[in-house]
């Protein structure tokens, strides 16, 4: 008759003459080394026959709620907060590249050295998604802020030596163009040499060339001005197939805060009512009309559309795709 301890006893006898055949492995603990590198950063949407890379310059911890205006800091934090977005939060710098089967169009280019060790991951995710600085055709800014124009040179040569450049003709006259009275501006001043360091090289190389407001800047690329960040802020239109997407630049900063607020603003705004009216407009041209929207400073891949809802509007990212 089994009884309890003799079903014990025997179980225990068969797992010992297992052991003395084969030896039970002792846990394994590898303690691998944490790695603290993320993945290249660079996704790619397909916009009808073109194929549109965004690629990643990095992330910057700013706190948002002291830069945005027009909304007190204490209100403002209170809606990051309930956003995790509160204190000192991650703002991404994107550019994007667009091949159109005939030329490879830079949209933005990055802050290069000149905003820390978080940024200036540019020209390292060109070269991991499969191209090179020397590749790219054109380079179109849609303004000359040192977070879309620091990565143009690098050692003070140009970084994209076969590229012609591209900018709005008022941001050219603002910044490469400015009176003894702006260059010596406390807050003006410092951003002109840099404009000055950066698009230089290209206009010395006889590689810099303006558009008129809402002219194209290259061919198959239209433009729209959306002025009131700079003078001359731009979007950039791409179109194929049917499709459509509207490069925005700085329209807005971050994804929620100004959708609730479009009337909200951030400290480097030049002219903030103008920013402000700007950016309702845009708004809600990309609601209604549905179409594509990249933003410089949307969490990367930085591409997704804008719906309305009950308190305002809505930033939508696209979903994540394995392939197109």
């Amino acid at each position: 008759m089994h009884t309890r301890r003799s079903l014990l006893i025997n179980c225990a006898k068969i797992a010992l003459a297992a052991g003395t055949s084969t030896a039970v492995p002792a846990a394994v603990f590898a303690k691998a080394p944490m790695v603290g590198k993320q993945a290249a950063g660079f996704y790619r949407v397909k916009l009808g026959s073109y194929e549109i890379t965004a690629l990643s310059d990095g992330t910057a911890k700013l706190p948002m709620s002291k830069i945005y205006k027009n909304i007190g800091e204490e209100e403002a934090e209170t809606y990051l907060v309930d956003r995790y977005q509160a204190g000192a939060a991650e703002v991404s710098v994107n550019a994007f590249l667009v091949n159109t089967g005939e030329r490879l169009v830079l949209i933005d280019a990055g802050t290069g050295n000149l905003l820390g060790p978080s940024l200036g991951r540019l020209v390292s995710n060109i070269e991991a998604s499969g191209y090179k600085a020397s590749d790219i055709d054109d380079v179109i800014l849609t303004h000359i802020h040192a977070d879309h124009s620091g990565g143009l040179i690098a050692n003070g040569s140009r970084v994209y030596e076969n590229a012609v450049l591209h900018v709005n003709r008022r941001e050219e006259l603002f910044w490469l163009k400015a009176d003894a009275e702006s260059k010596v501006d406390k807050v003006l001043g410092p951003q002109i040499t840099q404009a000055e360091q950066c698009v230089g090289p290209y206009a010395d190389a006889g590689r810099l060339k303006t558009f008129d407001d809402n002219a194209a800047p290259v061919p198959g690329f239209g433009s729209v001005l959306l002025s009131g960040h700079t003078p001359g802020h731009s979007g950039i239109i791409v179109e194929s197939q049917g499709e459509k997407i509207v490069f925005w630049g700085d329209v807005a900063h971050g994804d929620v805060l100004q959708y609730d607020h479009p009337e909200v603003t951030v400290d480097f705004d030049v002219d903030q009512k103008a920013a402000a009216a700007t950016r309702a407009v845009a708004f809600a041209e990309a609601a209604d009309q549905r179409y594509l929207v990249a933003g410089a400073h949307h969490a990367f891949p930085g591409i997704g559309h804008v719906r309305r809802d009950d308190s305002n509007y809505e930033w939508v990212p696209i979903v994540y795709r394995a392939s197109y």
